[in-house]
């Protein structure tokens, strides 16, 4: 199976990183990306516009549900790799949004192919002091091999951030870096940018209602 279609199976687990209610303390990630995966893939399940493909009402429950608790700045960075520190302020603004809009318009479609998929979720080790957690997940699907999907969230002040995903041992962010990093060879960053909205703006059209 290849790497986009892993990212499929990524995708519907990785909506259920959506706000919990308000507490007088942070939810430990572990304990996050379990109770609120599973409070999700419930509403999934029931949602027969999502279940008949309805790509705008995806588009909108990731912006909803995932945003939140993902770190796209930071996921972006990553991604363009060294050559982010030669991008000026606006550059980066440019970049990190037209990033977090391709991954959003990629990954909607997966939620409507959730089907009788299982999420597995490993133990998790950490301490207080910890910033960085890894969190391991496992995606069973009846007649298929299960698939590792690992979150790596780091804290702040806002709670802990999702800030790569690993699916079956391949980075997200340095999937996506070598692409990054021949865009940028061949046109600069700004050329990234300008190839990055070509990209959303033909997902854009193709997710339009018919």
């Amino acid at each position: 199976m290849n790497f986009k279609k892993l990212l499929v199976l990524f995708c519907f687990l990785a909506a259920g990183l959506m706000p919990m209610a308000q507490a007088s303390a942070q939810p430990a990630p572990d304990v996050l990306v379990r109770e609120v995966t599973n409070e999700v893939l419930e509403i999934v399940r029931a949602d027969r516009a999502i279940q008949a493909g309805d790509s705008q009402r995806v588009i909108a429950l990731v912006h909803a549900k995932v945003l939140p608790h993902f770190d796209f700045r930071r996921m972006t960075m990553l991604a363009v790799g060294r050559d982010w520190r030669d991008a000026s302020a606006e550059q980066q603004g440019q970049l990190t949004e037209a990033f977090r809009t391709l991954l959003v318009r990629t990954y909607s479609n997966a939620l409507t192919q959730y089907r009788d998929q299982t999420i597995d979720f490993k133990p998790t080790r950490f301490g207080e002091a910890d910033k960085r957690v890894q969190v391991r997940t496992e995606v069973r699907q009846s007649g298929a091999q299960p698939i590792g999907i690992d979150y790596m969230l780091e804290k702040s002040d806002a709670g802990w951030k999702v800030f790569d995903v690993i699916v079956a041992g391949v980075s997200l962010v340095t999937n996506y870096r070598g692409s990054f990093t021949q865009e940028i060879r061949s046109g600069g960053i700004d050329g990234l940018i300008k190839s990055l909205e070509v990209k959303n703006r033909s997902l854009e059209a193709e997710q339009k209602p018919s």
